[in-house]
């Protein structure tokens, strides 16, 4: 299984830890050359001693920046001399009522989320048309049911999959398959690192890590999505549920996702 990697190139966005930092370890053990990249060049440094492989170059690059979009994409191809695929995980959250949150946290959620997708994808293309590969990104359920106090965060991952649902059906002929991947709750840094009304990092999480899915098992399967070339993968049954409520009884979902947002802890939203 997953014996269609060996000897692929792979760029992967977001990846000093979490999903991406596990795709990149696996898609090593399985022949594939990785370029990674992150904002945080001293993370990078630590995957890049940690790992220690030769397939593999890490470049420091904020993926909100166009301008290291297109240097990262260039910095791989000269490397490696061709890209078969893209993974756009690079991501951020966010967990603030709108009425208090400062407009800069919504913009900086769109920036990193959504044109991050679309700088590196544009800048890849070219490449990946060529190899007749796959553009992946990683998205939420957050991008198909809005969620409370996550006002930037699902707009953010609308818009993503919206962009990667239209880039789809440009390229059904053309040989490129594009999918979105929605993990749903999967031990990682995303939600410590979510931003506040202030735009502060939290420090926390409200879930317990402990009893979610690990990063390894969701590379796992984000990959085998990318093997067979799917057009989507919801891998939680309460994300299916979800997407199913709302799409057939919209009110009840609403009511549903308020109940359970709203019982996290330290939660913004008051409890009815």
């Amino acid at each position: 299984m997953l014996k269609s990697f060996s000897n692929k190139v792979v760029l992967i966005t977001g990846a000093s830890s979490g999903i991406g930092k596990a795709l990149a370890i696996q898609l090593l053990q399985l022949g594939a050359s990785v370029a990674i990249c992150a904002r945080n060049p001293q993370k990078l440094l630590d995957v890049e001693q940690e790992l220690k492989h030769p397939n593999l170059i890490c470049v420091p690059a904020d993926v909100s920046v166009e301008a290291d979009c297109q240097r990262f994409i260039k910095q791989s191809f000269e490397r490696f001399q061709r890209i078969d695929i893209l993974i756009n995980n690079a991501g951020i959250s966010m967990r603030a009522l709108f009425e208090e949150v400062d407009l800069s946290v919504l913009k900086q959620s769109m920036d990193i989320n959504f044109w991050g997708t679309v700088y590196c994808t544009k800048y890849a293309l070219p490449y990946i048309l060529q190899a007749k590969g796959s553009i992946a990104g990683i998205s939420s359920i957050a991008g198909y049911k809005g969620l409370p106090c996550r006002t930037g965060y699902s707009a953010s991952k609308f818009a993503m999959q919206g962009f990667l649902e239209s880039l789809r059906v440009e390229l059904l002929y053309k040989g490129v398959n594009v999918l979105w991947i929605s993990p749903g709750f999967v031990a990682s840094n995303i939600r410590n690192t979510a931003l506040n009304a202030k735009g502060n990092h939290q420090q926390e999480t409200p879930l317990d890590e402990s009893s979610i899915m690990s990063a390894e098992e969701c590379a796992n399967r984000i990959l085998a999505s990318i093997d067979a070339r799917k057009r989507s993968l919801m891998m939680s049954f309460q994300g299916k549920l979800t997407v199913w409520a709302n799409r057939l009884f919209p009110n009840f979902a609403d009511k549903q996702v308020y109940k359970h947002f709203a019982n996290e802890p330290d939660s913004p939203l008051p409890k009815i």
